[in-house]
């Protein structure tokens, strides 16, 4: 997105930058604190919010900035006119304020992040997600109420599934058909525990369960939900092809069946191993014989799948490119495109008895599979998103898929209305109440 460059330049000439809320401190959040407030001309960071406002304060200080408490929308306003960072531990008090245009969710977790959802709406606020689980369970809901309220509703640039549809939108513009749309991983054992994982995580000062939910394939299954139902894709089969496959990406190009893509409308998948990593792909097609000699000529292939790939992801630093998209230009980065392809289902990480109540993502209870949301729906799987906090009915065994039906959910969940509200509205009728 080259021009955002240009208008946000033109915004800080103008005096009049694109004013960022954020919410949560952790890892993403911190670097995005410090790329807007260092490295990004015509954004200004207003205020940041977090259920512990030590580590807002900490992050925005050790970035260069101002911070200072704000209890009320109006402090905020105030603090923004004087180029202070507001900190709170009220989001509401950044969905509320008029010194913000745009929020960003960093924060990873689902019923929260619905909260924030629902509050940036009702502010007329923009709405931009470094929350993957909380699109994958709701957004194809969440969208229409964006959409109602006139605002935009947008995964991250710097993100895979943004990066994913980036190029999807390359492929289509320049008049090929996009029919696979991968993630490139180093690493899936679907086993990993925050335990196993330690190490890593104090390496990189990351929290133990993300790290574990990208090595268990929690975080692929997610991030290809959002990608599938961005594009209209599907899956081959639960959990995707997912294989190990260690040489260049293009080589890719043979080894799925063009028919059966097809068939599927496009399907999204991931590869570990693959180089390089860790970047994404998009395979396509061209029905014109006359472009198919020009690609050949152009070193992409005698097809009939051509691939396109980038590189790497470079996650917080491109999320103020997608700030800007929504602000300056109404163009979201990702956004489900209407009734949910893909989900996300809870899977058995072990022996799990009866009575267990199931942790969070990226714990040591289960791990995510991408599924077809139609089959989520007619078989009452328990989507990934809704898991944390139910109580088994029953002993599940390693690597079973839970259902409705094996759980008890906690009484009067925004989020089981949420999802009861989405079923509804595009299945007919909630798969809880089956």
């Amino acid at each position: 997105m080259i021009v955002v460059d240009r208008l946000l330049r033109e915004r800080q000439t103008e005096g009049r930058p694109v004013r960022l809320g954020i919410v949560g401190a952790g890892f993403m959040a911190c670097g995005l604190i410090n790329q807007v407030l260092n490295s990004t001309p015509g954004m200004q960071l207003v205020a940041v919010s977090n259920r512990t406002p030590v580590k807002a304060h900490e992050a925005v200080t050790t970035a260069g900035g101002r911070p200072a408490a704000a209890e009320k929308p109006g402090g905020v306003d105030r603090l923004a006119a004087s180029g202070e960072v507001a900190i709170t531990d009220d989001f509401r008090v950044l969905t509320d304020s008029d010194a913000v245009d745009v929020v960003v969710d960093a924060t990873g977790a689902v019923a929260f992040g619905a909260e924030v959802a629902l509050a940036c709406f009702a502010g007329g606020k923009h709405l931009v997600l470094l929350n993957a689980e909380v699109d994958a369970t709701l957004g194809p809901l969440l969208v229409t109420k964006a959409d109602a309220a006139g605002l935009v509703y947008s995964g991250a640039d710097g993100d895979q599934p943004a990066v994913q549809m980036n190029l999807i939108r390359f492929v289509r513009q320049i008049g090929l058909r996009p029919l696979v749309a991968g993630n490139i991983k180093g690493l899936q054992d679907p086993y990993r525990n925050p335990t196993t994982q330690e190490g890593f995580a104090k390496r990189w000062g990351q929290d133990p369960w993300m790290v574990t939910s990208f090595a268990d394939g929690t975080k692929v299954s997610v991030e290809e939900a959002l990608v599938a139902n961005a594009a209209g894709f599907s899956v081959h089969r639960r959990g995707m092809l997912g294989r190990d496959h260690h040489g260049h990406v293009d080589e890719l190009t043979t080894m799925y069946d063009i028919e059966e893509l097809r068939a599927l409308g496009g399907a999204v998948d991931y590869v570990v191993g693959s180089r390089p990593g860790p970047g994404i792909y998009v395979l396509g097609e061209h029905d014109d014989p006359k472009q198919r000699h020009y690609l050949e000529l152009y070193k992409l292939g005698t097809g009939p799948l051509y691939s396109f790939y980038t590189p790497y992801h470079l996650c917080h630093f491109e999320v103020p490119i997608t700030v800007a998209r929504a602000a300056l230009l109404g163009d979201p980065a990702i956004r489900p495109a209407g009734a949910p392809q893909v989900d996300v289902v809870t899977t058995a990480k072990i022996d799990l008895s009866a009575g267990t109540v199931l942790d969070r993502p990226g714990g040591y209870h289960y791990y995510g599979e991408a599924e077809r949301a139609d089959v989520t729906h007619r078989d009452r799987l328990l989507p990934l998103g809704l898991a944390e906090g139910t109580r088994l009915l029953r002993d599940v065994a390693k690597d079973e898929v839970i259902g409705y039906a094996d759980v008890q959910v906690p009484g009067d969940r925004l989020v089981d209305r949420l999802r009861a509200e989405q079923d509804t509205r595009f299945f007919g009728s909630s798969a809880a109440a089956v």
